[in-house]
This record gives structure tokens, sequence and C-alpha cells, in this order.
């Protein structure tokens, strides 16, 4: 994405550059122009020369914004690839892991075996920034990151408190992908 930014930073550079030279090649032609007929240009000509930059300026204003936003597509639809290409492994895994579900009577072995798979998940959306939130019995109520399924009567101590944790929640970064869905302790 920086290198995205530095090659339009780039491409506005030149092309200010080429606005400078082409006005100044004008205006040394208009001088020239202008000295041999007379000293000032015509309002004419003044309005002509300010439709023509403006012409200029519009239309590269205009390639600039349309180079952008495709390269903002190309970026959106390429994101996800580095993330599928991490997830298909797992996905593997647990092809592998069905196919030798059908032939193993060994349940400690599946379990290993899910565990290891569900570890690789979980690092690989690990170092894409997804985190688990850390929620537990007891803890406030946060309507931010939690999402209330339904209230229980619960002791004093747990009044407008957690009382359980139905489904956990995530984020990316700072944002959540997924309010954690909780039972919490009614008032009475």
């Amino acid at each position: 994405m920086k290198d995205t930014k530095e090659k339009i930073d780039q491409e506005q550079e030149v092309a200010e550059e080429q606005k400078d030279q082409v006005s100044d090649q004008e205006t040394n032609e208009k001088e020239d122009d202008s000295s041999q007929e007379s000293s000032e240009p015509t309002l004419e000509e003044q309005l002509g020369e300010a439709k023509d930059k403006y012409l200029r300026l519009y239309s590269e204003f205009e390639n600039f914004r349309r180079r952008t936003s495709k390269e903002k597509l190309d970026l959106i639809s390429t994101a996800n690839k580095d993330l599928m290409a991490d997830i298909i492994p797992v996905l593997d895994d647990f092809e592998r892991a069905v196919a030798a579900s059908e032939t193993s009577e060994d349940a400690t072995a599946l379990k290993e075996g899910m565990i290891l798979i569900q570890n690789k998940l979980n690092k690989s959306l690990d170092n894409r920034g997804l985190k688990k939130m850390d929620i537990s019995k007891g803890d406030d109520f946060d309507d931010e990151v939690h999402e209330a399924i339904t209230q229980i009567p619960a002791d004093k101590e747990l009044e407008g408190k957690i009382v359980d944790v139905v489904e956990p929640g995530y984020k990316l970064g700072e944002s959540v992908v997924r309010f954690a869905k909780v039972v919490v302790g009614a008032k009475q």
C-alpha cells in the first residue's frame, strides 16, 4: 500500500513538473510574440490561456482519479488473496483428518489432530491481526463489544455483569469483527 501511495506521489510530482515546463514554454513563446507585436496580451488571449490551463488541469485530475480508483479496486480484489493462501493448508488438513477418521478407531489421535488443525488456523488468523476477545464470567457488560442474548436472574454480585459467554468475540486491530454473545445477570 505504501508503494502505491509513493507511486501516486511520484506521478503527481512528474505531472506538476510537466505542467510547469509547458507553462514556461508557453510563457516564453508568448513573451517572444508579445515583444514583437505588443507588450501586453489582449483579454481574449488571456481568456484563451486560462481556458487551456483549466482544461489541462481538469483532464489531468480526471486521469488521476480514474487511475487511483482502479488501483483501489485492484487492491480490494487482491486483499483477501493472502488470507486465502494461508487458509487453504488448513482446509487440506481437515480433509486429511476426515479421511483418517473413517479408517481410524483411535479417538485420542483424532482429537489431537483436530487440536493441531485448530491451532494452525488460529495462528494463521492471528498473523493477519484477528484477536479473540478475553471475556470471562463476572466481567462488566459493555455494549460496544458484547451482545446480550438474554438476561437471567443472578446473585446481587452478578447483576449487570456477564454470567456466561455463549460465543467469543473477535477484533481485527481495534475494530470489532464479531461481538461476543453473552448472558447477562438481570437486576432483581
